[in-house]
């Protein structure tokens, strides 16, 4: 039996995965939190195989969570079910430590294969995620870009495009002030532009947030 604690913000999801994995023979949703904070108590006081988490989460967002958690319990496998768009995110998540990426749209077969396939050991993504990233066409810009950002880039940049200022970015992602005006001074870079007005143009016209 496959341990499933699911970590999303809203209850509907929450209820709707557990009611989905009732009475399966190979799946077993122990639990369920609502921020990324949460998991962790969770984990110390129970046996979990794999957790399903959204990225976008209260306090503590769920690709920083994923690190923390890899970290202290590097058997537990980790998916991403987001919203958020599968060829911006999925690279992050995975850089990151995940061994899967599944988008809320995804039918429940999907979602049932994807925790199989992880908790065996192997990486799930999309078919046509694995295209996506074996794709070097010249012409595919956004592609071009996203792959010169590191993980923590994306994640300064997603946060910058909401209208978080620096120190709460640095608190959310447990760095210091000074680190964050350093990613922006990246970012500024490799997107070619220099103000933040621009930065999040650019960010947006090639959907990386």
């Amino acid at each position: 039996m496959i341990n499933v604690l699911v970590v999303d913000p809203h209850p509907i999801v929450r209820a709707g995965l557990k009611c989905l994995f009732s009475g399966s023979p190979e799946i077993n949703v122990i639990g369920s939190v609502g921020s990324g904070i949460d998991i962790f108590e969770f984990v110390r006081r129970n046996h979990v195989d794999v957790i399903i988490s959204e990225i976008d989460l209260p306090e503590l967002n769920g690709i920083t969570a994923l690190r923390a958690i890899k970290k202290e319990h590097s058997s537990i496998k980790v998916i991403i079910f987001s919203h958020q768009p599968e060829e911006i995110y999925a690279v992050s998540s995975v850089k990151a430590g995940a061994s899967g990426y599944v988008h809320k749209s995804a039918t429940t077969d999907i979602i049932k294969e994807a925790i199989v396939t992880v908790h065996g050991g192997d990486l799930y993504l999309t078919q046509a995620m694995m295209k996506h990233m074996n794709f070097n066409d010249a012409k595919n810009a956004r592609a071009k870009i996203f792959k010169r950002l590191s993980t923590r880039e994306v994640e300064v940049l997603r946060l910058l495009s909401v209208g978080k200022k620096n120190k709460d970015i640095a608190q959310e992602l447990g760095i210091n002030e000074k680190t964050i005006s350093t990613y922006k001074a990246r970012l500024f870079k490799k997107l070619n532009v220099n103000n933040i007005v621009d930065l999040i143009h650019q960010a947006k016209h090639h959907e990386i947030v």
